[in-house]
This record gives C-alpha cells, structure tokens and sequence, in this order.
C-alpha cells in the first residue's frame, strides 16, 4: 500500500512539469527573430546531444522492425515537426493571438486523439462524444474571438493564428494514437531518441529546401542559452518529470492537474506580457477545460 508521502509526490512531479510548460510561451517569445524551422532543428538538435550519452546503450539493443521505423517517423513528423512548428509559429504572432489562447486552443489535443484513435485503433464512438466535442469546437471560438465577435481589422490574422494552435492540437493528438500503438513495443527512452533524431533528419533538408539554411548561422550566443534552456526545462525535462509523475498518479488525478498547465500560462501571460482575458473568454475557457476532461474521462470508460 502506497504511504501518504508516496500518494502526494506522483500529483507534485505532474504539477512541476505543468508549471514548466506553462513557461514555454514565454521562453519561445525571445526567439521569435529565429524561423520557427529552424528553432524547430536547433531544439531538438540540442535535446538529441543531452539525451544520447544516458540512452544510447537502450537504442543499441533495440532492433525496430519496419512497422515500427514508420510509427516513429510518423510521429517524428506529426509531433516533432508539425506540431512543434504551428505551436512556434502560432506563438510568434502575438500581435493578432495572445499565448493564453494559443495554449487554451492546445489544449484540444484530446478530440483528435480520440477522432484517430476511431479510425487507426477501431476504438468504439460513443454519443456522448459528440455532444462533448461539439462542445468543445464552440467553446473554443469563443475563447479566441472576445464576446464571440470577428474584429475584420484584424479578423484574418487572428483566424491564421488560431488555426495555427488547431493544427498543432491536431498533430499533437493525432500522434498520441500512433504512440499507442508503440506501446509495449519499443522502449520510451529509445522512441523518445528516435524521435528527436528523425525530426531533426526531416527538419534539416525542409530548412534549406525552404530558403532558410542561412539562419542556421544567425542564432546568437543569447539565442542558443534560450534553446538549451527549452532543452533543459519546457522540453525533455518536463517530459521525464511527467512521466514519473504519472507512474505515480491514477489516470483520472493526471488529467485533471494536466489541465491546469493553461491557467498557469494565462496567469504567467497576465503578469509578464499584461494580457486580460473578457469575461466571455474566461466563461468559454472554463467550459473548453470542462469539456476536455469529460472526453478524456469518457474515454477512459470505453473499453
């Protein structure tokens, strides 16, 4: 039986690394100078050569076969890439979006996971899912546009940057199905390490194909202290805190102190950058969390 110390250090772990990402926002705002591709390369470049020394006897051991070298570079490229990059990018326009619903339309990870999880896992839908989701979808409109109304001034913009943080809920959570079906196959550490590497490998090439392989020399010595920073505290780090925060923590416990990660940030984005939510948005955020833990929980019932 777990002792009472036990039972409060598994939500503690989950509660550090929720406050670290809350943090990402702000640390990615002094690299907005930088491409997103290729902060994308340097992070995971860096997380990579921080991460090799304490796994490469794990990845050496490890033989994939050809289904697994696809469901990694599959989720190399959703979660790694794509997803990395629209969050990056999403953050980068804080003129027309601010990072408090940048993170909150994050956040809607789930309702893709569960939409691919139907399609790749043949796992059952449920009605009340729907209800749930739809839920969800207006929720978040309302949390990006105050009192649900399209200033056309800068309606465009702001619709470009939401789709932005939609795209890497999507990435993120459609990666999230293709993890689960690693699962038991191949070790975390070694995926954790092929991810980085495949992303990296797919980063670099879109880099110069796109024209930006000069600002692969431009970062400053300051930039680089940021990106090892990312590296060492939003990233990889976070990541291991959370895990075993997790082993530690039923299910049900995680999701809820998951969801608090975004109210963090909105504070964090209150104090440093002055950004207020309306009352509207607050209303529409509060229901978005709501509706995203009933799915999560929802889903957790269905066998």
């Amino acid at each position: 039986m777990p002792t009472e110390q036990q039972s409060y250090t598994g939500p503690i772990f989950i509660i550090i690394a929720a406050l670290l990402w809350a943090f990402d926002g702000l640390i990615r705002q002094h690299l907005y100078s930088l491409p997103p591709i290729t902060i994308i390369f340097f992070e995971h470049l860096i997380g990579l050569l921080i991460l090799s020394p304490f796994v490469y006897k794990y990845v050496l051991a490890t033989k994939l076969t050809k289904r697994e070298w696809w469901l990694v570079v599959l989720v190399a490229i959703l979660s790694g890439l794509f997803g990395t990059l629209w969050f990056t990018t999403a953050l980068g326009k804080v003129h027309f979006i601010s990072i408090s619903i940048v993170f909150l339309l994050q956040k809607l990870q789930p309702l893709f996971a569960i939409a691919t999880a139907i399609i790749f896992l043949k796992e059952k839908l449920d009605a009340r899912y729907i209800k749930w989701a739809l839920l969800v979808i207006i929720a978040a409109y309302f949390v990006t546009f105050k009192n649900g109304y399209v200033n056309f001034a800068t309606g465009e913009g702001t619709i470009v940057a939401a789709l932005y943080a939609i795209g890497a809920a999507f990435a993120w959570g459609t990666s999230t199905t293709f993890s689960k079906m690693l699962l038991g196959k191949v070790d975390f550490k070694v995926s954790t390490f092929y991810r980085f590497l495949v992303t990296i490998l797919v980063a670099l090439p879109v880099l110069l194909l796109f024209g930006y392989g000069a600002s692969l020399s431009t970062p400053t010595t300051t930039q680089f202290g940021w990106l090892v920073l990312i590296a060492l505290s939003t990233g990889m780090v976070a990541l291991l805190i959370y895990y075993r925060g997790l082993a530690k923590t039923p299910v049900h416990i995680s999701t809820i102190l998951e969801l608090t990660f975004p109210f963090i940030a909105i504070f964090l984005d209150m104090v440093v950058n002055g950004t207020i939510l309306s009352l509207s948005q607050w209303i529409a955020a509060i229901i978005l969390v709501f509706s995203i833990y009933q799915i999560v929980k929802l889903r957790e019932e269905i066998p």
